[in-house]
């Protein structure tokens, strides 16, 4: 019985850190989704262009460094909202492209839908069952970097085919990250709140880019 409780008792900190992370995880990934948010809509509002590949790219993986650099301190704070607020002002213009169309808005708001959907399935299925998904973390990592390439591939070299088979791949790659992050922070496998939120963001920015580019296809648009 003495056994039983030290287990009991030594297992508390472990589980209220997990539930810390995960308060914060979300509470974060809120406050970063909202800012990102009013960013593309004040692009939307403004009639921005589209920034550029190579500016997006630099302004992504710059500011992607300075976070996971800065993770432990207050300034990754700052940084991941840098981050998500830039990404929400490249967002404008695509939502812009698509508003144009004749049914673009219906298109936008299943996209938004179908992203909301995914993601609170998917997280809550891994909260609640609190099963293991540690072992698609090598797949994802390959399979991101695959379809990321073929990605640029198909923007240089102007693919259309392939450019919806790489959002079909996103869209399945995503979701499989989303498993893998809420599994990694119940489990104990991430334990900064600033990662889990970025991870989790970008999981949902690019299955909402991927689930617009294939809803437009599926349109004829």
């Amino acid at each position: 019985m003495a056994m039983l409780d030290k287990t009991v008792v030594q297992s508390q900190p472990s589980v209220l850190a997990t539930n810390k992370v995960i308060r914060n995880t979300y509470i974060l990934l809120s406050l970063t989704l909202l800012f990102s948010a009013l960013c593309a809509g004040a692009a939307v509002v403004m009639n921005m262009p589209p920034m550029g590949l190579l500016i997006t790219l630099v302004g992504y993986f710059g500011l992607l460094f300075l976070t996971t650099k800065f993770r432990n301190s207050s300034l990754g704070l700052v940084f991941v909202f840098a981050l998500t607020g830039f990404m929400g002002l490249t967002l404008g213009p695509i939502i812009n492209a698509y508003l144009s169309l004749p049914n673009g808005s219906e298109i936008v708001m299943t996209a938004m839908g179908g992203t909301g959907i995914i993601f609170l399935g998917l997280s809550g299925y891994a909260l609640t069952t609190r099963k293991d998904f540690s072992f698609m973390g090598g797949f994802l990592m390959v399979g991101i970097l695959v379809a990321f390439l073929a990605g640029l591939a198909s923007f240089f070299f102007t693919m259309p085919g392939l450019s919806l088979a790489v959002s079909a791949m996103f869209v399945l790659l995503m979701s499989g990250l989303i498993l893998y992050q809420t599994s990694q922070i119940v489990h104990g496998g991430e334990t900064n709140y600033v990662m889990a939120t970025l991870t989790l963001y970008i999981s949902i920015y690019n299955l909402f880019t991927s689930l617009l580019h294939l809803l437009g296809a599926f349109s004829n648009d």
